[in-house]
């Protein structure tokens, strides 16, 4: 994918290491001056004892990450490529394939570069997607890993075909020439390719500006357009998917999602996605409007994945999600840079099913399932009532925090929720909860060290009295997971080493924690 803003990513890139840190992040980490003018160390790739580095999301080796490329189940494992520069605080520009393996989408094994950014005149390589091509229809041999990728040559934007026979490892360019070459528009990137297996064909959805187009082959080389998706309201539109689901009522359904940008219309900019049916050459969607898989402020390039059983099959009740944990409009604002000399985490990989709801089909998201089995301490706190505030004897930097949130609709509390990220002095602070005269909930990372300021609301019924929270918070993010998990607020922010405690609120009257409970968490 591409800088959506009118400023290039290209631009964005190059000398990109050697970026000021907003003031307020610089002093608030104490960096020196040296990291201010772009002389940063980079961490090695063990994790170790950092300053920064969260403590159970993905973040890259060192440098720069940013678009996450749809992972790849081979061998048992789970192969996830991403867009990574080792030149990026040198200054350096382009971004190659960096490649990381997992079983359990938490714990991830970082195995090194597979396609070396400038390998041939085609220059660096941006977003595609990964295919095993079972029988061998691109000529490269049954089971090749065959990787569609963006390049840009002289500016000029078209897919390339790369292929593997080391599953996965190493990639060698198929060709000089592009397979899906551009027409003459100026955003033409993004391919993502899945298998048609109802019309034995490949399919192609390619992000092209304000509309999504649509392309079938037999072989992977050569593509034939066949529709497209057009939105005029959503931005740029970017990083395309599209997949079937079985529904929790047994039905089956297709998934339209893309990264837009919604901000001019007081919609978010992450992944939207609409439930519709695909006939193998266009999509309808039904509903005009889209659902959003993030409704906060750092949630974009995502990709979803499909689960597969312990046999290696896939599983159509099941998908999984990662997105990227940053946006364009503020992509090299990071004090990580100072402490830890790296800028590039991912949001939590979140399990996803499509549930049947009052107003049609939506995805629910919740953490990864695995993420259970990496809590080092569980404190049950059972039912906490609060009028006022109440700060909680614990003290984390990370951590997976649930409840439910209930109060008298007779007699509701004006403001109730969670100060998390606290200060030794409650100055900083990043705050959630719910606002019942809105009546919405929110996470406010204003108070906090941040990208940007901001709040992130969605509507909530206050007369139900009731309200299920879980909230994730690491070292540069927090995560909150509302109700059945359709709405979800990711955020990115910096707390210091020293901003590791919990406070209650209820405002103006009385509410319950029940059954909270926080767990300790931290991978190896």
């Amino acid at each position: 994918m591409q800088d959506p803003t009118p400023v290039s990513r290209r631009t964005l890139f190059a000398g990109a290491g050697a970026v000021a840190l907003g003031g307020t992040l610089a002093a608030a980490v104490g960096a020196p001056a040296a990291a201010l003018s772009g002389s940063v160390s980079a961490a090695p790739p063990s994790k170790g004892r950092t300053r920064m580095r969260p403590e159970y999301h993905f973040s890259v080796p060192d440098n720069w990450k940013n678009d996450p490329q749809r992972p790849l189940y081979l061998d048992g494992e789970y192969h996830y490529y991403y867009l990574y520069n080792a030149d990026y605080i040198e200054g350096g520009g382009g971004t190659s394939w960096r490649r990381a393996t997992t079983r359990d989408h938490v714990s991830f094994r970082d195995r090194g570069v597979a396609i070396p950014k400038f390998s041939n005149a085609n220059g660096d390589c941006w977003s595609g997607c990964l295919v095993v091509d079972e029988q061998g229809t691109a000529g490269f041999g049954k089971g090749a890993i065959i990787a569609l990728v963006t390049q840009a040559p002289e500016g000029r934007q078209a897919q390339y075909l790369w292929y593997s026979t080391d599953r996965g490892v190493s990639f060698r360019s198929g060709g000089d020439a592009p397979v899906l070459p551009n027409p003459g528009v100026p955003d033409f990137r993004d391919p993502k390719v899945i298998w048609d297996a109802d019309r034995k064909r490949w399919f192609l959805a390619n992000a092209e500006g304000r509309k999504i187009g649509f392309y079938i082959s037999a072989d992977l080389r050569s593509w034939r357009r066949v529709g497209e998706f057009e939105r005029t309201d959503l931005g740029v539109l970017e990083c395309p998917d599209i997949f079937r689901m079985t529904a929790d009522d047994g039905t089956s359904h297709w998934v339209l999602g893309i990264s837009a940008n919604g901000k001019a219309r007081g919609l978010p900019a992450t992944y939207a996605y609409w439930t519709g049916a695909f006939d193998g050459s266009s999509f309808v969607a039904d509903h005009a409007e889209p659902e959003w898989l993030d409704y906060g402020f750092d949630f974009y390039g995502a990709v979803t994945y499909p689960h597969h059983d312990a046999a290696g099959a896939e599983d159509a009740t099941l998908r999984r999600a990662i997105g990227w944990a940053n946006f364009w409009d503020y992509p090299h604002n990071t004090p990580t840079l100072a402490t830890d000399g790296y800028n590039g985490d991912d949001m939590i990989v979140r399990d996803v099913r499509l549930r049947r709801g009052s107003g049609g089909y939506f995805l629910a998201s919740t953490p990864t399932a695995a993420l259970e089995r990496y809590a080092k301490k569980t404190r049950r706190l059972g039912d906490v009532e609060v009028s006022g505030t109440r700060d909680l004897d614990i003290r984390s930097l990370a951590y997976d925090l649930s409840c439910e949130l209930t109060w008298d609709p007779a007699a509701p509390p004006a403001n109730a929720g969670l100060e998390v990220c606290r200060a030794p002095g409650g100055g900083r602070h990043v705050a959630v909860g719910a606002f019942l005269p809105g009546p919405f909930v929110y996470v406010n990372r204003r108070p906090t060290i941040n990208p940007t300021g901001g709040e992130s609301q969605t509507p909530i019924d206050p007369s139900s009295g009731r309200l299920k929270m879980r909230l994730l918070v690491d070292r540069t993010s927090v995560e909150l997971f509302v109700g059945d998990g359709r709405v979800v607020h990711s955020h990115r922010v910096f707390p210091l080493e020293g901003d590791d405690r919990i406070r209650l609120y209820a405002h103006d009257g009385r509410a319950t924690f029940g059954s909270l409970t926080i767990r300790e968490l931290s991978v190896p």
